[in-house]
């Protein structure tokens, strides 16, 4: 009885226009920012790290380097405080945490795109077909 009682409860907070998007993805978050009696959109644009799974209390981590610095911010998945979360680019990692990605540094800490993995074993397959056949 009063586990059903919580879920209610909860699940009335939930968002119903969420983003689908995976670990390696690279978003775009339109955070509402409160500065004053003024209400702002920013934007925070990274590589998601990680994904944590709760129901209304699931939240994403969202990795970017600023100005040399590796800044990381933790956004609940069903806030009211964002806008939209657009995905940029869709990554091709075998992993659900990419927490490796802060100790590489420059083009090292890319995360390859799904686009540019399926021309590479297009590219790769149709190597080795003309291989074979020569």
């Amino acid at each position: 009885m009063r586990r059903s009682a919580i879920e209610y409860v909860e699940a009335k907070h939930l968002r119903k226009d969420v983003t689908q998007f995976r670990t390696g993805d690279s978003v775009r978050v339109h955070w509402k920012i409160k500065e004053g009696d003024k209400e702002r959109v920013q934007a925070f644009e990274g590589v998601v790290i990680r994904k944590t799974k709760g129901h209304n209390r699931a939240t994403f981590t969202v990795r970017k380097v600023s100005f040399g610095v590796g800044v990381e911010r933790i956004f609940p998945v069903h806030s009211p405080r964002y806008e939209k979360i657009e995905v940029l680019s869709r990554g091709n990692v075998n992993r659900n945490r990419l927490f490796y990605l802060r100790a590489l540094k420059g083009k090292a800490s890319r995360v390859e795109s799904q686009e540019d993995a399926e021309m590479r074993r297009a590219a790769a397959s149709h190597h080795a077909k003309s291989a074979a056949a020569s």
